[in-house]
């Protein structure tokens, strides 16, 4: 099944821009066009969209992307290496999601401060155990 950019935009709830951007960019390698010019999307194609569109959401640059990119074109003898971004990448989620997690600690204690659940004292010494007096 073949798609226009208006409907892969509709369908992926992506920009007909940033569509445009990602193969200006090399992000979407194989995407072809009728004679008039236009776009035409595969059911392939959808795939390489919604997986930039991940990285992107992951935070990768468009350098990082363009790379693991070219390396999926070359094939299976890259598989090793694209792994590798792929877990450089869940590494670095990781360590967000560990600083949030402390964060939210943090303001989940400033709201029992707050609604009185415990006292200025009790949320002091809390905040000095974690060794983050910055925020008292």
């Amino acid at each position: 099944m073949s798609y226009s950019i208006k409907e892969v935009s509709q369908k992926l709830n992506i920009s007909a821009y940033a569509l445009r951007y990602y193969e200006r960019e090399g992000l979407l390698p194989f995407v072809k066009r009728d004679d008039n010019g236009r776009r035409i999307y595969t059911n392939d194609d959808l795939g390489w969209i919604q997986l930039v569109n991940c990285m992107r959401t992951m935070g990768m640059s468009i350098a990082y992307i363009k790379n693991y990119v070219k390396l999926c074109v070359k094939g299976d003898e890259t598989k090793a290496e694209r792994r590798n971004i792929i877990q450089d990448q869940k590494d670095l989620i990781q360590k967000e999601i560990k600083k949030y997690t402390e964060l939210l600690e943090l303001v989940n204690l400033k709201l029992d401060y707050y609604d009185e659940k415990i006292s200025r004292d009790e949320f002091k010494e809390i905040m000095l155990k974690k060794d983050r007096h910055d925020l008292i």
